[in-house]
């Protein structure tokens, strides 16, 4: 594995979907040779001090913040299904910014 990289990921009430997104995104990513760590929050938690942490943000759905994210914004809702046909873009999507960041 090379550099691990950190996202943040949040739902209503931060126990269950969040929580689904980061093990979902970090298996998966592990499969593809890449060292992920998801943090779950509330989404009432999230604020830009935090996001500045983190190299994303994984939504569960498309959920209005009172600010905008200075961070890439992935909507990875789709993973809570576990069709492979709706979590591999996701999983593409978090490949492309884990290799964008340096």
């Amino acid at each position: 594995m090379s550099k691990e990289i950190k996202f943040a990921a949040a739902c209503g009430a931060g126990e269950n979907a969040s929580h689904q997104i980061k093990d979902a995104v970090e298996t998966a990513m592990a499969k593809r040779g890449f060292a992920v760590t998801v943090d779950a929050f509330k989404t009432s938690e999230i604020t830009p001090d935090l996001l500045s942490n983190y190299a994303g943000y994984l939504t569960v759905a498309n959920t209005k913040l009172n600010f905008a994210p200075k961070v890439p914004v992935v909507d990875a809702g789709a993973v809570l299904y576990g069709f492979d046909a709706m979590t591999e873009p996701v999983i593409d999507q978090i490949e492309k910014l884990y290799k964008a960041t340096k």
